[in-house]
């Protein structure tokens, strides 16, 4: 994957239940190849599955490099065969509400966001403002 010319996949996609694994996959594929653009790897968001699935971001990126798609659900379904639905949940939630936790992360946040449609006071988390920046949510219309 070369993120200088596309998009990974939305934070909000699932792997065997779990939020961003499919977006870490492009990153950390991106990542190998140093196509990265301005993206992190790995990120905060990286970070909190990383470490849920009881990994790190070198394993990680080896094991989806060296493997295909079947392969990878495989291996996360093994990493996380000992967490529970609820627990799978948990982080999801975690992902998918993360929001600025300071004045100054509120700000550039809202920087961001004011860039691409500052009547969108309704992006108030991290995923919202990925997908609103890479297309997958729309700006409203005037």
């Amino acid at each position: 994957m070369d993120l200088t010319l596309s998009f990974p996949t939305s934070p909000r996609e699932r792997m065997c239940g779990i939020v961003h694994v499919p977006r870490m996959i492009d990153k950390a594929r991106a990542f190998r190849k140093n196509a990265m653009g301005e993206y992190i790897y790995p990120c905060p968001l990286d970070k909190m599955i990383l470490n849920f699935l009881r990994t790190d971001p070198v394993e990680f990126c080896q094991y989806v490099v060296d493997h295909d798609r079947g392969q990878i659900e495989g291996w996360v379904a093994e990493k996380s065969m000992a967490r529970s639905e609820s627990e799978k949940e948990f982080i999801n939630r975690q992902i998918l509400e993360r929001a600025p936790d300071s004045e100054d992360r509120w700000k550039y946040f809202y920087e961001i966001r004011d860039k691409i449609d500052p009547s969108r006071t309704d992006i108030t988390t991290w995923v919202d403002l990925i997908d609103l920046e890479e297309g997958r949510l729309q700006p409203k219309a005037s």
